[in-house]
């Protein structure tokens, strides 16, 4: 039996056309590196957003240094807070019916992400989702000392939400990390959708028990 289904923001129930990791390479680059969308997408994608930079910037056999990369953090999140500003953000087609289905079969709507609570809470702001009707909770990065691939954000919204078995529980995301964070919790199925950052065959290498095209396949998988 299914008891709560785990959601990641940003390219799989939220569609800001990869907004924030478009951001992340503009504020790499602004430091003098040269790095691709691509390649930020492939080594950052879900992850809290201080460890995607560190990763990028080691993938580019850069000499890390903690103040370098706090710094590229804050002008990351200087400029993401005024792309929001400028962004309409929306959902993917399907996302609120697949919400109302699942809470009308008492299973619960977790919303997790990298982000920290305060991106997370201008997202939904913008959308206009609210705690208890659209979600019954939200876990971000800010709220776990160990971030994904790490399963502390899905086991405290177990605690959270009173549940005691991980084999009750879904996840889905649209990073290969989301997918091994999920794996990692236990979950009965660590789904990949092809929605958000990373395609199918970057989904694949880490071994999903599925990969979709749209939420609203889990329905048939309950």
């Amino acid at each position: 039996m299914t008891e709560m289904v785990v959601f990641d923001m940003a390219g799989t129930t939220v569609n800001e056309d990869n907004v924030v990791y478009k951001t992340l390479q503009k504020a790499i680059n602004q430091k003098g590196y040269h790095v691709s969308l691509d390649t930020v997408l492939e080594l950052g994608a879900g992850k809290e957003k201080l460890q995607a930079i560190k990763d990028v910037l080691k993938q580019l056999n850069s000499d890390i240094q903690e103040s370098k990369a706090i710094e590229i953090f804050n002008i990351f999140k200087t400029m993401l807070e005024q792309a929001y500003k400028e962004l309409q953000v929306k959902t993917f087609d399907g996302t609120l019916e697949l919400f109302r289905y699942l809470k009308k079969k008492n299973i619960k709507v977790v919303l997790n992400t990298g982000y920290d609570r305060k991106t997370a809470c201008s997202l939904l702001d913008q959308l206009n989702w609210t705690l208890d009707k659209e979600y019954d909770l939200l876990v971000t990065a800010d709220d776990v000392e160990r971030g994904r691939p790490y399963p502390d954000m899905i086991l405290l919204a177990m605690k959270k939400m009173g549940i005691e078995l991980s084999s009750s529980v879904i996840k889905i995301g649209d990073s290969a990390i989301d997918i091994e964070e999920g794996k990692a919790a236990g979950c009965r199925l660590s789904l990949g959708v092809t929605t958000g950052a990373q395609t199918k065959e970057q989904l694949q290498t880490a071994d999903p028990s599925d990969i979709i095209h749209s939420l609203t396949e889990i329905k048939k998988m309950l």
